[in-house]
């Protein structure tokens, strides 16, 4: 039966990929004490199906795709959060990923002589903890051997796993409890005061907080658009639409509030919610649509889970819902306007998408000197992370819109994570087993003790620096790279920070890792 299997799975490598995906996934639901490993698990069925078939491998170009997939969706979701938190505390995240990465380095330098290796496995050794395939290519490059793919293969397995259960550890000891995500829009009704009568729309909007909007007036028991010169008096309705705080501002400025009045008689003026699916819109900020010739008024944008401010300079995307006030018998009409298709949650514009992948891979391959003599590259992991995390930011480059919806952006991740770790799996799963029965336990254990130095450092250091549980999780993915070890810390921590935290450190904790084991082999 087990040869059967054998040769099933080498005549097809592409069966053993979703072999494993499918039970991977499949175990990693399976929670053991409220530990689950996700899609980390795809790592443990490939290994064990690389061990049992060491021929079914799939083409090295498979594992690169899935994840050139996953950083670049990575990169331009939270591109501006990136660039944003460069001036915060990022800068401070950078530098305890470093310190972790440069402490590690020491560490398998140290470990050479005692295990019996050669600095080039030790390079190795740390390659794998870091889980950084360009570290690896620029180890080998740089021994002029094959010795760091022995150490790489025994510690990377440990660079995977070890981070995802000490992560886990320290979740279930600190017991970190995560806010509800905060209110970004808040929807009023204000009946105006004696203080406001006698004066225009216009002139009410003038004393209203920034981030509040006036959606629609009531006056004489109709609901109409809020036009500037219209009069208001004591005792008429507004709908408003901002912030929490610029709506108790508000309260206090205006009057008092009144809820059901404007909300409840839908008969001249009324709300509708239209999905973006056309492209013309997609791209543009809000004061450049094109809308038709009677009364509309977009409040704000549902955006994935989250609620959006309709800002002047707000960039509409594929997928986004707009929230606009109407005429009631005109709400069709604004509808096709938009096209208002759900499919538009998963629209993708593969012009972009192959625009901007094939710049992250041309960026990767430029070669930076060093000091020593020789050069490095961002590679095929940190170019396209570099480049859509520079692209996110930017939003649109003349036609070409860079964003990508949020459900699409989901499916394109995890459909990469996927196929990276299930092909990388399922190649080292022989040489791990090789590499432990010729070179003993005594590998295993540098391998783990250099995985434990940089996870070590990063946690503890983290913790007693006081930076937040999901930032800090973030920090620590970043740091050892792997894909499996963010989609794990967003399992502990569901934020988005984790993910920001990773894209903050793992460009450059790969520029780090290159340098430094480049310098190390010189």
């Amino acid at each position: 039966m087990l040869d059967l299997l054998r040769t099933l799975l080498e005549a097809s490598p592409l069966l053993a990929l979703f072999l494993a995906i499918a039970t991977g996934y499949a175990l990693g639901q399976i929670s053991i004490a409220g530990v689950s490993f996700g899609a980390g698990a795809v790592l443990f069925t490939g290994l064990i199906i690389g061990a049992i078939t060491p021929k079914a491998a799939p083409p090295g170009l498979v594992g690169t795709l899935g994840l050139v997939m996953f950083v670049y969706g990575v990169g331009i979701q939270y591109g501006p959060q990136f660039f944003a938190s460069l001036k915060g505390p990022g800068l401070k995240y950078i530098a305890l990923a470093a310190a972790g990465v440069i402490a590690s380095l020491l560490v398998a330098m140290a470990l050479a002589g005692p295990l019996g290796i050669s600095m080039a496995t030790a390079a190795g050794l740390f390659a794998g903890s870091g889980t950084s395939t360009p570290t690896l290519q620029a180890a080998l490059a740089a021994a002029g051997n094959q010795d760091p793919a022995i150490g790489y293969s025994v510690s990377y397995p440990f660079g995977v796993i070890g981070p995802i259960v000490l992560m886990t550890m320290m979740a279930a000891w600190l017991k970190p409890v995560f806010k509800a995500p905060t209110q970004n829009v808040r929807i009023a009704e204000l009946t105006l005061e004696a203080a406001t009568e006698d004066h225009t729309v216009e002139e009410i909007s003038s004393v209203l907080p920034a981030d509040v909007k006036i959606v629609a007036v009531r006056q004489q028991h109709m609901n109409a658009p809020p036009r500037p010169g219209t009069v208001l008096h004591e005792g008429d309705g507004l709908l408003l639409v901002g912030s929490p705080a610029g709506i108790e501002r508000a309260k206090a400025a205006i009057g008092h509030e009144d809820p059901g009045r404007i909300s409840r008689d839908r008969a001249n003026y009324d709300v509708v919610r239209v999905y973006v699916s056309k492209a013309a819109f997609v791209g543009k900020h809000v004061h450049e649509l094109s809308l038709p010739d009677f009364p509309v008024l977009i409040s704000h944008i549902r955006r994935g889970d989250s609620d959006i401010m309709a800002s002047a300079d707000l960039m509409l995307e594929f997928g986004d819902l707009i929230v606009a006030a109407v005429p009631s018998d005109r709400k069709a009409e604004i509808q096709r306007h938009f096209g208002d298709s759900i499919k538009g949650n998963a629209e993708l514009s593969f012009v972009s998408i192959g625009v901007g992948i094939a710049l992250g891979l041309l960026l990767g391959m430029i070669p930076v000197p060093l000091p020593s003599g020789g050069t490095f590259s961002l590679g095929v992991a940190g170019g396209p992370l570099v480049m859509a995390l520079i692209l996110g930011w930017l939003g649109r480059t003349g036609p070409l819109g860079w964003k990508i919806p949020v459900v699409a952006n989901l499916v394109l991740r995890n459909l990469g994570l996927s196929v990276f770790i299930g092909s990388v799996a399922i190649g080292a799963g022989s040489p791990f087993v090789q590499t432990v029965a010729t070179n003993g336990v005594q590998i295993l254990l540098g391998g783990a003790a250099v995985l434990l130095t940089l996870v070590l450092i990063v946690l503890v250091g983290g913790y007693l620096m006081q930076i937040p549980f999901d930032d800090l999780l973030g920090v620590c993915a970043g740091s050892t790279g792997n894909p499996a070890i963010v989609v794990a810390a967003g399992r502990l921590a569901p934020t988005e920070r984790t993910d920001i935290g990773y894209a903050i450190c793992f460009p450059s904790m790969t520029i780090v890792k290159i340098i430094a084991v480049q310098v190390l082999l010189s």
